[in-house]
């Protein structure tokens, strides 16, 4: 009788990946999850953001508004626990201020429009019956587009990254729902200026270089950058630091000096065998002696 029932037990079991996953898991047997963990962290800016979620598969069936995650519903955006986004620092998501910490993400996908929650309870996993909107940390709405590749398992990255800014891509079947995070990068990294290079009394060429690049490349005191630069190649040039000059001066629209420096870098960068260096120079060479 217990051969039997066991049998029957065995057939039911088979039936469903994941009631025999969760029966050898009881036995002490690993076998792979059906809906494996997946963590992932982006630098965005100067913050940390890591991405933990579990991933199932379509296997056939019909995602959104069908058999597996129907329109107009809390979905836990994932399966077996919550999905969790964890910020090492604060950032900004659709202009609202969101505090460093760790934030379940909830969604409530629809045909039109999805609403992206995160939520403050952390470990209300598959309960979302138990979901209360006075949790919600941030809420706000997005328009799902249309997908031309179709993602058999249910996938969410970061894309699009920026100096200060990444999306975050909710990817499954046809559907996209995305969605960007900014940090905050401008105050720290001046706040880091004003104390290692402007009021260090020991600043290192290397230093200098990093201040000149950060305020060339955001369009900030141009000639500070210049004297900054400067003052990196002063005693031991690096070919790098030159066409960074270079291209500095140019900006400035001294197209004679960037000539000149970026000749010095080419110069440097041959004696070192780095081509990439000397094209570049030389690329930009021909273009300035056109402004001249």
């Amino acid at each position: 009788m217990k051969k039997i029932l066991f049998s029957m037990f065995l057939s039911a079991a088979l039936l469903s990946g994941t009631a025999v996953t969760v029966q050898a898991q009881q036995q002490g047997i690993a076998m792979p999850a059906a809906s494996p963990l997946s963590t992932v962290t982006q630098e965005i800016g100067l913050t940390n953001a890591t991405l933990s979620y579990s991933r199932p598969s379509m296997k056939g069936r019909s995602v959104f508004g069908g058999d597996v995650v129907p329109f107009g519903k809390v979905w836990r955006t994932g399966a077996n626990n919550s999905t969790t986004l964890k910020f090492s620092d604060e950032v900004t998501i659709q202009g609202k201020k969101v505090p460093a910490g760790e934030y379940a993400l909830l969604t409530i996908p629809g045909q039109n429009e999805w609403t992206i929650i995160l939520y403050k309870d952390t470990k209300l996993g598959g309960n979302v019956a138990q979901y209360k909107q006075e949790n919600d940390q941030l809420r706000f709405t997005v328009k799902p587009q249309t997908n031309p590749r179709t993602v058999e398992t249910f996938t969410i990255n970061f894309a699009n990254l920026k100096a200060n800014a990444a999306d975050l891509e909710i990817l499954w079947d046809k559907t996209i729902a995305s969605f960007t995070i900014e940090a905050e990068v401008d105050s720290k990294v001046m706040a880091q200026i004003q104390e290692r290079v402007v009021n260090g009394k020991e600043v290192s060429p290397a230093l200098y270089a990093a201040a000149a690049n950060y305020y060339a490349d955001n369009n900030k005191d141009m000639k500070q950058a210049l004297e900054w630069m400067k003052k990196a190649n002063a005693n031991d040039p690096k070919f790098w630091n030159l066409h960074a000059q270079a291209k500095i001066q140019a900006k400035m629209k001294d197209y004679k000096g960037a000539v000149k420096t970026a000749e010095q870098s080419i110069a440097l960068a041959k004696k070192a065998n780095n081509e990439d260096y000397v094209r570049m120079n030389e690329k930009a060479i021909a273009e300035w002696k056109k402004m001249k």
